[in-house]
This record gives C-alpha cells, sequence and structure tokens, in this order.
C-alpha cells in the first residue's frame, strides 16, 4: 500500500498525560520556543491530521503560523499551508470551529456512508468529505493521501488517534515534548492506550534525537529502522547515519586517508553489512568498499540505502573503481551522507555528482557532519 511517511507529534507531561483531567483549565505543556518548532515541522509537512475528537476539544486552527515559513513554501511552488485532515465516525462537526476557517484545503475522512451524510450536511461547504469503509480505516486514509500527493504527514493528535497508528504499525517517527509538571489526574487523557504494540514491550523504539528547548525536551524516535525512499530524510535515516558515524572510530589511525564507517541496510530496515576505512588491516580498503564485499550479488542491495559517515569517493589511485561506482554497479539507488569529502587528498573528489549521474539519490544530513568529522579533525584541521 502507497502511504506517506507518518509522523507523530506530542507533548506530554512527566506521568504522560497529554492534558489537565475534563472539567479543568486546560494546561499549556509546551511553550513558545516548541510551538515555533512545531509551526517548522508542519511547514516541512504536506498534510496535517488531527481526530475529530481533539478538533472538538482543543478548537485548533491547524496552519503555519510564520509568514516567512509560508513564502518559502510558495516559493518551491507549495500551498502557504499543508492540507488539514480529519476523521469522523459520527458526521458530527461544528462548522464554526476554527479548523474549518483557516490554513489550507481540508479534507474530512468519514467512517461509513451515515458519517459521510452528517459530515456533507455540516461542513461540506468547507471541505471535502471522502467516505472510507469500517474496516481498515487508517489504510485507507493513508493510501487516500498519498493520492492527492501527500508524501509527508503529521499527525497531532489526540491519543487515540496516536494508539491506533501505533498499534497498527503505520507511524514511522515519534516526536514527544516532556513538560517539567504533573497532572497527576487519574482521567487525564494518555499519550497511548492499552493494547498490543508491534513487537511486544520488548520492542525498542530507536532514539534519533533529544534536545532541551527551553524547559522542555525534545525526544525523537523511529519506530522501525527502515530506510526512507527517497530525497527527503527520515527518522530511521538518521538512526542508520549515527550508526555508520560511530563506525569511523573503529578505523586504524592514519595520516593519509579518512577515516569513514557505513552500513548498508535492505528496504526493509535489515542491516545486510557493515564495514570501514582500513578494515582487516588494509590500508588500500575503503568503508563502502568493505560493506559491499559481504554482500556481493544479494538481491536486496537494489532496494538497499548506503550509510556513509563520509560522501563516497568519486576518484580514487589505489583502486580502479572508486566507491560512487562500486555502490552504483551493486544496483543501489539511494545513499545517505553526513559530509561532503574535502580536497584533503583527492581534489574535486565529488562523489556526490558522479553518484547521481548514474541516477543514485544522496541525501546529506548536514546535522551529523560534526560526527563524522570528528575522527578525521588531524586531517582537516579548518573544516
Amino acid at each position: 500500500m502507497p502511504r506517506p511517511y507518518v509522523l507523530l507529534s506530542a507533548a506530554v507531561s512527566l506521568d504522560g498525560c497529554l492534558d489537565t483531567p475534563p472539567g479543568q483549565p486546560r494546561l499549556l505543556l509546551s511553550n513558545e520556543e516548541d510551538f515555533d518548532r512545531v509551526d517548522s515541522v508542519r511547514a516541512s509537512c504536506d498534510a496535517v491530521l488531527i481526530g475529530a475528537g481533539t478538533l472538538r476539544a482543543d478548537d485548533p486552527r491547524v496552519r503555519v503560523a510564520s509568514a516567512g515559513r509560508r513564502a518559502a513554501r510558495i516559493g518551491a511552488g507549495l500551498p502557504a499551508h499543508p492540507v488539514k485532515a480529519t476523521v469522523t465516525r459520527g458526521g458530527d462537526l461544528d462548522p464554526d470551529r476554527r479548523f474549518w476557517h483557516h490554513g489550507g484545503a481540508k479534507v474530512v475522512y468519514a467512517v461509513g456512508r451515515a458519517a459521510r451524510d452528517r459530515a456533507v450536511a455540516a461542513v461540506g461547504a468547507l471541505a471535502t468529505v471522502h467516505e472510507v469503509a469500517q474496516d481498515d480505516v487508517w489504510p485507507q486514509v493513508l493510501e487516500h493521501l498519498h493520492g492527492l500527493g501527500v508524501r509527508r504527514l503529521m499527525v497531532e493528535g489526540g491519543g487515540s488517534v496516536h494508539t491506533q497508528f501505533l498499534r497498527q504499525g503505520l507511524a514511522d517517527e515519534l516526536q514527544l515534548v516532556v513538560a517539567p509538571v504533573i497532572v497527576g489526574g487519574v482521567d487525564a487523557p494518555r499519550m497511548f492506550g492499552p493494547g498490543g504494540y508491534p513487537g511486544g514491550p520488548e520492542h525498542r523504539l530507536a532514539l534519533v534525537e533529544s534536545r532541551r528547548i527551553g524547559d522542555v525536551t525534545l525526544l525523537r524516535y523511529a519506530t522501525h529502522l527502515r530506510p526512507g525512499t527517497g530525497a527527503p530524510a527520515t527518522a530511521a535515516d538518521a538512526a542508520w547515519l549515527a550508526q555508520a558515524c560511530a563506525l569511523a572510530a573503529h578505523c586504524p589511525p592514519s595520516t593519509t586517508a579518512f577515516s569513514v564507517g557505513a552500513v548498508v541496510v535492505s528496504a526493509d530496515g535489515r542491516e545486510l553489512a557493515r564495514g570501514h576505512s582500513r578494515e582487516g588491516g588494509d590500508a588500500r580498503v575503503h568503508a563502502e568498499q568493505a560493506a559491499l564485499a559481504k554482500v556481493p550479488g544479494d538481491p536486496a542491495l537494489a532496494g538497499a540505502t548506503v550509510y556513509s559517515s563520509l560522501e563516497p569517493c568519486g576518484h580514487r589511485a589505489s583502486y580502479p573503481h572508486p566507491c560512487a561506482e562500486l555502490i552504483a554497479a551493486a544496483g543501489i539507488r539511494r545513499v545517505v551522507t553526513a559530509w561532503r569529502e574535502p580536497d584533503t587528498f583527492v581534489p574535486g573528489a565529488n562523489g556526490t555528482e558522479r553518484l547521481r549521474e548514474r541516477g543514485v539519490t544522496v541525501v546529506e544530513l548536514p546535522e551529523y557532519a560534526r560526527a563524522g568529522r570528528a575522527p578525521n579533525a588531524h586531517l582537516t584541521p579548518g573544516e
């Protein structure tokens, strides 16, 4: 089933509550700096989805607030705001809610004919209403959004929606902001509901980032380790690239070659091979070369991604084929790197362009450049 990349976003208290108990004044768990971060994430997405319960309880506008971010979207040929979507099982939607009168295009997914008829009567003049069947609601929603051109979807809640996405294995990333408060109410809404989750309690999410934002902490997790499929980077891409950067620290020291780590990952998230520079004591071996040599002819390479702490080499004197050629020849069509190769040893190395000439998508994550450079600081003191 074709579907967008799904990012779940929520703010919780230290005891896991999304909000205060019903009947009490609402508690804002995030701060202004984090609200701006959320606005930035919205601006990076093609659509934002919230549940009908959240729409009724919070009356959100769901829009890109920053004029600069709206202008940047328009400059990139996108609408000023992402598509806004909600799902309703009853169709009882209030047309006076701010959701319908701000932001971009709206889509309502109504579960069943009766809900569709009520939703059309309520907000048919304000949104496009699409009927979905009672069974497998979320896969239908995601497939329809994908058909609308949505490749990156931000899900802002509420807890029931987040629970269903995680339990059905449909979420790719979880962005969780933890606030330094304890709500304490036994009837306060919780982030996730009870039930079975993929992998069971022994399944550990991959922590991609932790960052202090004022008095709250952002935690980003990859819910699985399947690589991305195009130019946009995913949380799983970041997790794998971090492993490649860590591998570079295992390289034997050298003053004449870079220390690089590489990991080859199949489309379904299985690690196929890993390698590092000068592996096995051979001073000429590059990281990507060492990794690929372990899985020659593996059919999974055709859909795999190579993660390398440094741009794969485009020219080299020690072997007849540079790593860019080895990657393309193996049938790999996607590479994720941390930083570009400087001219320290090979002027105009430019492996990225050689890969792209051969139809390989190259994604650079500059936030990992520092980790990739760390074992090479003695070679590039000015970097």
